[in-house]
């Protein structure tokens, strides 16, 4: 038996919400002590944004990751770290509407229907709320297989986060690219086990 099914899976459950904190820590720990910069609420909202995207990918990486490093336990880090994600998500967009748009109804109709960088991101974040709130053991049971089709939509938020990502960037594109290549190699080891099982 390999070493790594020798652990409790449940065991590793509770070391993931703290990572999962972290960057949360980090990122009001700049805002406090005027570490982000001379705009520390873009820099507050871009940073919450972008810690969404990296637990996204995160996330995605949990399953390959178990199957390589032969931990099955990371597995189960898979839903924590995708709460994380939904959290930094929904803590991006109540900054941005609050702190730049001081929740102004115009403004934010605006926003929401005629900046393409916005929809996308606004369509990502939406498509996560039905995953966070069937994220538990029993949601699973009680939807079967509809659960894990339901759960496919992290595909669909994936591109629509990268997309905002992409524009909300104000200069060079290697930070864009690095999240593309990540993207890429996850939805292809994806592919590669669908359709050669067993590889």
């Amino acid at each position: 038996m390999a070493a790594g099914r020798t652990h409790n899976p449940k065991a590793w459950t509770w070391i993931a919400w703290p990572l999962g904190a972290l960057p949360l820590a980090w990122v009001l720990y700049e805002g406090l002590t005027g570490a982000s910069g001379p705009d520390p609420v873009a820099a507050l909202v871009n940073a919450l944004g972008w810690w969404a995207l990296v637990l996204l990918l995160v996330c995605l990486t949990m399953r390959p990751a178990a199957r390589v490093l032969d931990i099955p336990a990371l597995v189960i880090w898979r839903r924590t770290f995708g709460l994380w994600m939904f959290i930094y998500a929904s803590l991006h967009f109540l900054a941005w509407a609050t702190l730049i748009l001081g929740w102004d109804p115009g403004r934010l109709a605006t926003e929401l229907s005629k900046r393409p960088y916005i929809i996308a991101g606004a369509a990502a974040w939406l498509l996560l709320w039905p995953l966070a709130l069937t994220s538990t053991r029993k949601s699973r049971r009680r939807l079967g297989k509809r659960w894990v089709k339901l759960h496919r939509l992290i595909f669909v938020a994936l591109p629509l986060a990268l997309i905002h990502q992409f524009w909300v960037q104000k200069s060079g594109f290697g930070e864009t690219l690095a999240f593309l290549t990540v993207a890429a190699i996850l939805i292809g080891y994806r592919l590669r086990g669908r359709f050669l099982p067993g590889k």
